[in-house]
């Protein structure tokens, strides 16, 4: 089985051009590392980009890779058309059998709808619910986003979701849809290098700094903490942009909160780094206003933190039945605050099960073993659609008689 996986390579999102081995989203990268150990499927990495890229042929012995150098007007600006086209022509090449478009945030489910090939798409983040959330005004980047994912969703042979969360948002829209959550990166499974964590206890929150992620609401409830005499320290991991408003009063806060030594703001780290960072600390708070999956809140447990959320999206879905997770409605923050306090005063004890639960159910192979499952399902059917069809016209053609 020959499958294109179409998804951004991130050295283009983030301008990386020196680098020479290609690297994608969390969500996806785990899924090819399961996918690299499936001989009996052929995986193309198609990717558009901006700027020539030095790259490996080949990542695995079953995954290959192809970029297509596509000039601005064919990016967001044209609607991404020149990527369509571009990621087609390069389509003709492979022959695959079936196209996976990795997301609807850029040009990957556009591309793959409009590829003449069977498709199925994967969505990391509900690009509708995001525009309806944040407002978005009109020909922004949300809100075009928004409508392209519109666009798209009934086009696809099916959509895979991530949580029931992204199930019930797709679920008008999608010709068929399977409940299929991200796979965990393999790394996040290798054993602890200590088991000691820092004291005073360090909590995480992991992500972008945006009204979205409500990092500055969670300073909030910190300040609170320390008036109350919690010993702890606050540790925030993730990209910083100043040049919005949420940005430059995070950076006040935070600047504030180190003075005051209760928190800290730590910047973007890599993969090696967060895991040391989540292996020296205790717990982790994640409270999203939306959140297709969570993938953060399944790497923290399966680093064993206890964990803090909201009861919001794909998070319900890692937490339920997860051992040291605690959710709260959104905004609830007395509430959270209250169940930080009480589990600080307690020791601060972490569980012990919780990466196990992880393993069980976000293993890349057990993953990438159901994405091929569903890539059986999308081809017999489509082929059998193929063959019915045919038959058709032969009895057309022969005046109705079979």
């Amino acid at each position: 089985m020959r499958i294109a996986f179409l998804v951004p390579d991130d050295r283009d999102e983030f301008r990386r051009y020196a680098d020479a081995e290609p690297y994608f989203g969390p969500a996806p990268s785990a899924l090819l590392e399961g996918l690299a150990k499936m001989p009996e499927c052929e995986v193309h990495i198609v990717c558009a980009i901006q700027k020539a890229l030095r790259s490996p042929a080949k990542l695995a012995d079953n995954i290959y890779y192809h970029s297509v150098l596509v000039r601005k007007w064919g990016w967001m600006r044209g609607a991404y058309l020149g990527c369509i086209l571009a990621l087609r022509n390069k389509l003709r090449e492979i022959k695959p059998d079936l196209v996976h478009g990795q997301g609807t945030e850029r040009y990957c489910a556009l591309a793959a709808v409009f590829s003449g090939y069977p498709n199925v798409l994967t969505l990391h983040g509900n690009m509708r619910q995001l525009a309806r959330m944040g407002r978005a005004r009109p020909f922004s980047f949300p809100w075009l986003a928004a409508r392209l994912e519109r666009l798209v969703l009934p086009r696809s042979c099916g959509v895979f979701c991530n949580s029931q969360h992204t199930r019930r948002l797709v679920s008008g829209l999608a010709a068929r849809t399977w409940l299929v959550p991200n796979a965990l990166r393999g790394i996040f499974f290798s054993a602890p290098a200590t088991n000691r964590p820092s004291l005073p206890p360090v909590l995480l929150n992991i992500g972008v700094i945006s009204p979205n992620k409500s990092q500055n609401e969670v300073l909030d409830m910190a300040a609170r903490l320390r008036q109350r005499q919690a010993a702890f320290e606050l540790h925030f991991i993730g990209n910083l942009d100043e040049g919005l408003a949420y940005g430059r009063r995070f950076r006040a806060r935070i600047n504030q909160a180190e003075k005051e030594g209760y928190a800290r703001y730590l910047g973007q780290k890599s993969e090696g780094e967060m895991i040391e960072l989540m292996d020296s600390a205790s717990g982790l708070i994640h409270t999203p206003a939306e959140e297709a999956f969570g993938l953060v809140v399944g790497e923290g447990l399966a680093r064993n933190l206890k964990f803090f959320g909201a009861r919001v999206g794909g998070v319900a879905d890692i937490a339920a039945g997860s051992e040291g997770a605690e959710l709260f409605a959104p905004g609830d923050g007395p509430a959270l605050e209250e169940a930080i306090f009480q589990w600080l005063c307690a020791g601060h004890p972490k569980p012990k099960e919780a990466a196990r639960q992880m393993r069980e159910r976000y293993d890349p192979g057990l993953i990438a073993r159901r994405h091929l499952e569903i890539y059986r399902e999308v081809l017999q059917l489509t082929q059998s659609r193929a063959g019915s069809v045919s038959s058709r016209e032969r009895r057309t053609r022969n005046g109705g008689n079979g």
